[in-house]
């Protein structure tokens, strides 16, 4: 693990932890999940790109999927 990879799980889970915060307080399944799957993922992830391509499609799945 390299200090790209650190930085990218930090900012990704820290973004899940918002999604996830705003779809439980709004009781939106869609956000709650991708923030729940943005701060689990990085976990078993061992790519730098594999691991900023998921990220950015979970962001755009819960910012443009409305439940």
């Amino acid at each position: 693990m390299n200090t790209a990879q650190l930085l990218w799980i930090v900012l990704f889970s820290s973004i899940g932890l918002a999604f996830f915060l705003y779809g439980k307080k709004q009781w939106k399944v869609v956000p709650m999940i991708c923030g729940l799957s943005l701060m689990v993922y990085p976990y078993f992830v061992s790519s730098t790109v594999l691991l900023v391509f998921v990220g950015v499609v979970l962001m755009a799945i819960a910012y443009f999927v409305r439940f």
